[in-house]
């Protein structure tokens, strides 16, 4: 997504990837000695494995200069009074649901137990939301409001949003864009790691405005898709968010759809993947 134009008090402050605008996708290939990381054994959901490539970018740097940003963010948002408070009732619903979605999210990357996860609510008209890596959420009221998301919706755009941190397609898009610009050779690339590292560190913004691929957007729909049904929320509204934001696209400037752009195949997709999830909403219902 592209970062909100400067504004109003009520105006938000946030990332352009929302929904994803930051991250990007995976080569074919893994270079020797890297790795990858197997599908959690219960998944239901096939998306292959991640990428070996992000393995060149310190997990612990990237999410240090994630929760910088954020916290920047939320201290801008704050000044121009668009924070929402403690106790404002779209934020405990967020919080609700994303209490009941991050129990799911280490059988997709066992970091993730202990991330410091947070969840905030920003005033701005924008459709917009996401997660960066570490597990920092925030959402737009634009995008609650605008798009009148239920609760099964809300889960999905915030499954699909916590989907991108899990895959960890910021660090695979770091990865392989300054590898490739720095020029490092294979051996500075396994053994020290230095200048990457010294790269996501003095990343600054530049975090907010990395790109997902088409592969990492379609990883985090179905990845989504089983985080949300595991934690009881109807797999089904996938498909009807994707209906609404293509419902949207008529009303111009919403820069969320510019970078996850809606589309039969994308419902198509989604309806093909409910039935393997339904089992476990329903197992999640009677809980």
């Amino acid at each position: 997504m592209h970062p909100p134009a400067p504004a109003t008090p009520l105006q938000s402050l946030a990332p352009s990837c929302g929904c994803c605008r930051v991250w990007h996708a995976r080569r074919a290939f893994v270079l020797a000695g890297l790795g990858v990381a197997a599908l959690p054994a219960a998944a239901q959901v096939d998306v292959g494995n991640a990428s070996g490539m992000r393995r060149l970018v310190p997990a612990e740097t990237l999410e240090e200069s994630a929760t910088q940003q954020y916290h920047e963010l939320l201290a801008q948002a704050r000044a121009k009074r668009a924070l929402a408070p403690e106790g404002q009732p779209q934020l405990v619903k967020l919080r609700t649901i994303a209490q009941r979605l991050i129990p799911h999210a280490q059988q997709w990357n066992p970091r993730a137990r202990d991330w410091r996860w947070e969840v905030n609510l920003i005033g701005s008209r924008e459709i917009n939301a996401f997660c960066m890596p570490g597990g920092k959420i925030a959402f737009f009221t634009g995008i609650l409001d605008q798009l009148r998301l239920t609760d099964d919706e809300i889960a999905m755009v915030m499954g699909h949003e916590m989907a991108h941190a899990l895959r960890e397609h910021a660090r695979s898009r770091i990865a392989k864009s300054q590898a490739t610009s720095i020029g490092l050779s294979l051996g500075a690339q396994l053994l020290g790691l230095g200048e990457l590292g010294n790269t996501v560190a003095n990343l600054g913004t530049q975090l907010l405005t990395l790109k997902f691929s088409r592969t990492d957007e379609s990883e985090a729909d179905l990845v989504g898709l089983e985080l949300a049904a595991r934690a009881g929320y109807n797999p089904q509204a996938a498909v009807n968010l994707w209906r609404k934001m293509g419902e949207a696209t008529g009303n111009g400037g919403i820069g969320f759809l510019s970078t996850h752009p809606t589309g039969p195949d994308r419902i198509r997709e989604l309806q093909q993947n409910v039935p393997r999830v339904q089992g476990l909403y329903e197992q999640a219902r009677r809980r």
